[in-house]
């Protein structure tokens, strides 16, 4: 079992721990990875986040127009289209 003894910081309004590194890896816990925090019998528990649907600013941010674009709009209408 991997643990550590830590003291809870001020970190603004709210509370905060730094979590060691052999505890991160150990929980397969990674930077910038969403967990959720819950407190269960007196406990309290961190969870990994998954599926977490992207917002649009997300999915923009990952947009590389010379990989998904390229594809041009005609200039003229095409069969029953108006413009």
């Amino acid at each position: 079992m991997t643990e550590a003894v830590l003291d809870i910081k001020k970190w603004g309004n709210s509370l905060g721990i730094r979590l060691p590194a052999a505890v991160a890896r150990k929980a397969h816990l990674h930077v910038d990875q969403r967990v959720r925090i819950s407190v269960e019998g007196g406990h309290v528990v961190i969870t990994p986040v998954t599926n977490v649907p992207l917002t649009l600013e997300q999915r923009l941010v990952c947009f590389d127009p010379a990989r998904h674009g390229g594809e041009v709009m005609a200039s003229e209408a095409i069969g029953a289209e108006r413009w």
